[in-house]
């Protein structure tokens, strides 16, 4: 009941939609710069392979690092704010982008990509026009699973001086024991859930209006 009045109340919704926006912001500017990014660096691992194991590999060893001391290592470089963590969540987002563009530009069909090439279409038109778009499915599922990885972590956001959802669930942790503590934290967090399902459904959205039938099919 009590949580109940707690949704009810209009500076809780002011609240909640606010941090709700700062929060998406937090979230897809880092996805924007890890897409031009991982892209860039999983077309350069599949054309180079001497280069994808490193590649792959110095993405993946981002995530080992504890979200909340990748985010204290920019604050004496960037200050406190949002940009330490900005930071840290395009490193993040980075290793979902990357692995998925170098797996969908080998899973196109090596014939077509030689039907290409025999028609005389250069290395970056066939990558234009055919290695990433038959690539796309693939790409765009780690891009999604980026973006729903980054809205997760970036609630901590918070502890380096950052915006978002954070900011309503770690007041309820400092209040843990007194009257609306609970409230709080379980309202950003369910927040939290809610923007993760509005992203994920716009990804399905996405994939619907820019993968052909046969091919999601």
């Amino acid at each position: 009941m009590a949580f109940l009045e707690y949704l009810a109340d209009p500076s809780t919704q002011r609240s909640l939609l606010e941090q709700s926006g700062e929060h998406l912001f937090l979230t897809l500017v880092p996805v924007a710069i890890a897409i031009v990014l991982g892209v860039g660096l999983g077309i350069w691992a599949h054309r180079v392979p001497a280069l994808s194991r490193t590649i792959v590999g110095a993405t993946s060893t981002v995530l080992t690092i504890p979200s909340l001391a990748l985010f204290a290592i920019f604050v004496p470089l960037v200050g406190i704010g949002n940009t330490a963590p900005m930071i840290a969540l395009t490193l993040y987002a980075l290793l979902p982008i990357v692995r998925n563009t170098v797996s969908g530009l080998y899973s196109v069909d090596n014939a077509v990509v030689e039907s290409a090439k025999g028609m005389g279409m250069g290395a970056t038109k066939r990558l234009v026009k055919i290695e990433l778009p038959n690539a796309w499915p693939v790409m765009l599922a780690g891009i999604r699973v980026a973006t729903l990885l980054t809205i997760g972590i970036a609630a901590i956001a918070v502890l380096a001086g950052g915006d978002g959802l954070g900011t309503e669930i770690f007041r309820g942790l400092r209040r843990i024991g007194s009257a609306g503590a609970f409230e709080s934290l379980l309202g950003g967090t369910l927040a939290v859930v809610v923007l993760a399902l509005l992203i994920d459904l716009a990804y399905l959205a996405i994939g619907r209006l820019t993968i052909p039938r046969g091919i999601r099919e």
